[in-house]
C-alpha cells in the first residue's frame, strides 16, 4: 500500500466512532501521526464517560503506527487550541486537520427546542470554526516565518445541508453553515499552503441507524480513503470544493450557483415581481428534492 501521508502529522476530531475513527485509522495506514479526539459523548451530545479514543490509539499503535489520545470539547475555543498545541508539542507540527466532531438532536422544526439547536449547531459549527480557526492561525505564522507546511483540512458537511432533510432542520443549517465556511476558508488560508475542503459522507452511524434504513448504506471506512488522498500533498491543486462520498461513488457538488436572472432596469415594482420570479423559475433548473419529501 501507499503511503501518502508518511511523516504528516493530522488532528481527527470525533474520531472514537464510526467515520470519525475510520479515518484515524486510515490516515495512519499512510503514516501520519495522529491525534485522536473524541469528548466521550452518546449520540445526543450527553457525557457517557467512557474514552474511545483510547481505544482507537491502541489500534493504531498496534499496527505500528503513531497516536495520541485527546479529549477535549472541540467547540470550546481554548480546548480546541490547547488540541492543536498538543498536536505540535507531541510531533513538532501541524499538516492535516480533519474536522468530524458532532451529534444530533432530530426534531422537527416546530418541535425543536432552543436548546436543542443551540446544542447541535455549538458542536457541528464551531466546533469546526475553533479548531480551524487556531490551526490556521499557527499555519499562517509558519507561512511567515519562512516555514510553510503543505497544510490540508477536510471538514465534514453531508447531504443534510446540502440538499436539505426533513426533520433535521438544525443538523441541516449546521451542515450547510460548514459547506459555507470551506469556500471562505479555503480563499483565505490558500496565500498560506493551506487547502479546505469538505466531505459529505454517506455511511451507516450511530447517527443514521436510528433515522431510516440504513441496511443497504455504505461502511464507515468507505469514506475514508477520499480524506486521506485530500489530506496528502498530492491534493496541492484541490480547495474549495465539497465531495459526496457514497460507497463507489464519489460526486463533486456543485453547489448555489447564479442562475436565470432578469433586470428591470429600475427599481422593481411589486406587482412586477411576480411574473419575472415565476419566468426564471421556469428557465432554470428543477431544484433537488429535500430528503424525506
Amino acid at each position: 500500500m501507499s503511503r501518502l501521508l508518511e511523516g504528516r502529522v493530522a488532528i481527527v476530531t470525533g474520531a472514537g466512532r464510526g467515520i470519525g475513527r475510520a479515518h484515524a485509522l486510515e490516515l495512519a495506514r499512510h503514516g501520519a501521526a495522529v491525534v485522536v479526539n473524541d469528548y466521550g459523548v452518546s449520540l445526543a451530545g450527553e457525557g457517557t464517560g467512557e474514552s474511545p479514543a483510547d481505544e482507537v490509539v491502541a489500534e493504531i499503535e498496534a499496527a505500528g503506527g503513531r497516536a495520541v489520545a485527546n479529549a477535549v470539547d472541540v467547540a470550546d475555543f481554548d480546548q480546541a487550541e490547547a488540541m492543536v498545541r498538543q498536536a505540535i508539542e507531541a510531533y513538532g507540527g501541524l499538516d492535516i486537520l480533519v474536522n468530524n466532531a458532532g451529534f444530533v438532536r432530530d426534531r422537527m422544526l416546530v418541535n425543536t427546542s432552543e436548546e436543542e439547536w443551540d446544542a447541535v449547531i455549538r458542536v457541528h459549527l464551531k466546533g469546526h470554526f475553533a479548531p480551524l480557526r487556531h490551526a490556521g492561525a499557527w499555519w499562517r505564522n509558519e507561512a511567515k516565518e519562512g516555514r510553510q507546511r503543505a497544510a490540508r483540512v477536510i471538514n465534514t458537511s453531508s447531504g443534510a445541508g446540502l440538499q436539505g432533510s426533513v426533520g433535521q432542520a438544525t443538523y441541516s443549517a449546521a451542515k450547510a453553515g460548514i459547506a459555507g465556511l470551506t469556500l471562505v476558508a479555503a480563499q483565505e488560508l490558500g496565500r498560506y499552503g493551506v487547502t479546505v475542503n469538505a466531505i459529505a459522507p454517506v455511511a451507516r452511524t450511530r447517527m443514521t441507524e436510528g433515522a431510516f434504513d440504513t441496511s443497504a448504506m455504505a461502511l464507515p471506512e468507505d469514506n475514508s480513503p477520499v480524506v486521506a488522498w485530500l489530506a496528502s500533498e498530492e491534493a496541492g491543486d484541490v480547495t474549495g470544493r465539497v465531495i459526496e462520498i457514497d460507497g463507489t461513488r464519489i460526486t463533486l457538488e456543485t453547489g448555489w450557483r447564479h442562475g436565470p436572472s432578469a433586470d428591470a432596469g429600475a427599481r422593481w415594482d411589486a406587482g412586477s415581481v411576480g411574473p419575472a420570479v415565476r419566468g426564471l423559475i421556469a428557465e432554470g433548473p428543477e431544484p433537488e428534492p429535500v430528503y424525506g419529501a
